[in-house]
């Protein structure tokens, strides 16, 4: 039996929940209010910021977008909020300086990705940690050490979020068929997601043209990166020790999530 996503329905956003309920294999569970999943957070209103600090007790925010979408894009409200720490942890291997008017690329773009035999998704989400395993490790690292909630986000929510968070759940001890069921949760809000985007520079140009069901979270695609994760280094938390996370910063992540 699957978890049901625990929704968070703000006037902001279109894709945000809340990673708790989700059951561990001993027999435990994520707690609520330890860690959110979101779209961009640009558009919150002050209900909506309200909801975030007195509700779910937000207490730091993890921005995994690229420094191009950050100057296309500015400062969203939450950022006025002295009691939220923010953490910007690019999972692309930015150019500060380039034009915020070029082309953003976008990885989930690829039309025709249902019709290859390989899994180029899956490839690119591993390409982060590759290439930016200092980001990976350190959003991982703001969850396991912030005061009360984190709120993880990139522009959709489902690829760059969905990484993290699939590495997240699976220290947790989160079965992977309830890790697969919420990465693939964000389907059902694509038409949104796509909505939002849609009206933004630079996203607008890559989303034109593209079929909807490109743009779906498939359970094969993170089922690939963990699979790849295992083999390579035994487990998430394999590849935690291999970029120097000491066993006591792997139980301290657990311990955040579940106890």
């Amino acid at each position: 039996m699957t978890t049901t996503p625990s929704w968070i329905d703000l006037d902001g956003v279109v894709n945000m929940r809340d990673l708790g309920g989700l059951p561990t294999a001993d027999g435990g569970s994520v707690q609520p209010d330890r860690l959110l999943r979101s779209d961009n957070l640009q558009d919150l209103t002050p209900s909506d910021i309200n909801t975030l600090l007195d509700e779910h007790g937000v207490t730091d925010v993890v921005d995994l977008r690229s420094d191009v979408e950050l100057k296309i894009t500015g400062p969203g409200p939450l950022r006025e909020v002295d009691s939220v720490t923010h953490h910007h942890h690019s999972l692309f291997p930015d150019d500060k300086d380039i034009d915020a008017r070029d082309v953003l690329v976008l990885p989930w773009h690829d039309a025709d990705e249902p019709q290859r035999n390989a899994n180029p998704r899956a490839s690119h989400y591993l390409g982060y940690l590759a290439r930016r395993p200092d980001s990976v490790a350190a959003a991982l690292d703001v969850i396991a050490t912030s005061e009360g909630a984190t709120v993880v986000h990139c522009a959709a929510g489902k690829d760059r979020t969905g990484t993290i968070t699939a590495m997240a759940l699976s220290v947790a001890g989160v079965p992977r068929d309830e890790i697969v069921v919420d990465y693939t949760a964000s389907t059902e809000r694509t038409e949104r997601i796509v909505q939002r985007l849609v009206s933004l520079p630079g996203y607008s140009d890559n989303l034109r043209d593209i079929p909807m069901t490109a743009h779906h979270s498939r359970p094969e695609t993170i089922t690939r990166v963990l699979e790849a994760i295992d083999a390579d280094y035994g487990s998430v938390a394999g590849w935690l020790r291999s970029v120097g996370w000491t066993q006591p910063q792997i139980d301290r992540l657990r311990a955040k999530l579940v106890e």
